[in-house]
Order: structure tokens, then sequence, then C-alpha cells
């Protein structure tokens, strides 16, 4: 009855999958499933033509469906390497995403579905690095973002910086203060000084002396040198 049920499904695989089949034997054979991601993550930016495939490979047992069938999974030969895929080391994965599918459909045909459930696996298993990788970037562009904006931010303000802050502020406007009163009180002081120089006579600008003589102690003079010229003439 298993070989029956495997040529029947190996004609419906024929016509679903004309181009992606392989014969390996009369009981194995591979289908290459190309796989749907976004186009920033195709090999070089190319074509759909450039996105990866993987390869299945179907071994029938005697039992088969009765029986698991025998997988494997490869990338085609001479293929470019997937930034995101590595089937080497992605394989064990890929095969273990499989077994719920084998274990569902025991005594059914299943290649089919296996085919759906492998692609199915292989590109969120790309989606999931795809988007790992944009969540890196843009997580590298905040902090480079932070880093920049961290020139032009100052010191986060806590309560104890604010306290300290405020204290030399205060300290600096009594200081201040202290300047200007000091500076206000010489000013005033030359201001008393220039306006006593100014309510000063004449005879204690002489005895200060702040000034020449006055006119009147001149004539004075003058009037005492006469007198003393005339009695000099009397007594000759």
């Amino acid at each position: 009855m298993g070989i029956e049920e495997q040529k029947e499904e190996r004609e419906v695989l024929d016509s679903i999958f004309p181009d992606e089949i392989t014969d390996v034997t009369d009981t194995e054979y591979r289908v290459s499933i190309a796989l749907d991601v976004s186009p920033d993550y195709s090999i070089d930016g190319d074509d759909a033509e450039e996105l990866p495939t993987i390869l299945l490979h179907v071994r029938y047992p005697p039992d088969y469906p009765d029986e698991a069938p025998e997988l494997d999974i490869s990338a085609p030969s001479n293929a470019p390497k997937h930034p995101l895929l590595d089937i080497q080391e992605d394989k064990p994965r890929l095969l273990e995403s499989l077994q719920t599918t084998i274990e569902e459909n025991i005594g059914m045909a299943m290649v089919f579905t296996l085919v759906s459930t492998l692609k199915d696996s292989a590109e969120l298993l790309v989606t999931e690095r795809q988007k790992a990788e944009e969540a890196e970037k843009e997580f590298e562009a905040a902090k480079a973002e932070e880093e920049e904006n961290r020139k032009f931010v100052g010191t986060a303000v806590t309560k104890k910086s604010f306290l300290e802050w405020r204290e030399r502020f205060r300290q600096e406007m009594v200081e201040e203060e202290k300047r200007k009163q000091e500076e206000k009180e010489i000013e005033d002081k030359k201001r008393r000084v220039a306006k006593e120089e100014k309510k000063l006579t004449g005879r204690e600008l002489w005895e200060r002396g702040l000034a020449g003589k006055t006119d009147e102690e001149d004539e004075e003079e003058g009037a005492d040198g006469l007198e003393g010229l005339k009695r000099l003439k009397v007594s000759g």
C-alpha cells in the first residue's frame, strides 16, 4: 500500500512543482524552494531571481506515509550565500520546525505540507534576523544621537547639585554687594573731600598750602613797603 501512495503523491507533486522537483532515484528526490524575503536583503540588492533558495531532500522509506519520510536540507551548488541565512548552520532549526507537521500527518501524504512549512520557517527566520538587524541599526543611531546631544546638554540637576549651586550663588551675591558697597564708600569719600575744599576760605586755603596769596594781602604788603621807603627818605 505504501508504494502506491508514494507514486500517487509523486504525480501530484510533479503537477504542483513541475520545475522545482529533481529525481535522484525512484524513491528519492529534491524540491527547490525559493524564499520570498525583503528585496533589501536579497543578494547584492538584485531582483527576485537572486533571492535565497533551499533544497528539501526527500526519501521515502518502504512504509511511507505510515512512516515519516527521511529529510535533509541543503543549498544549491554555487549559490551565493545570503547574509541572513546560512543553510549549514540553520539546518537543525529548520528540520526541527518540520517535526510537528510530520507527527500531525503520519498516515497521509505530507510532502507538499512539509515544503510549505519549511518555506514559512525559513522566511520567518530571515525576517526575524532582518528585524534584529534593523533594531540594532536604530539602537546605534539613537546611541549616536544621544552622544551628540550630550555635547549640547548640561549636567543633569539633582537636589544636591541645586543646593550647592544656590549656596555658591548666594555667596557670590554677598561678595558682589560688598564690593559695590566698598566702591560706593570710596566714591562718596572723594565727593566729600572735593565739596569741603570748595567751602574753605582763602586764608584756610593759604594755611593749608592749597592756594596762593589773595589780592588783599598783596595790596597790604605793597602799602607797607611804600611807608618804609618814606621813612627812609625822611631819616636821610
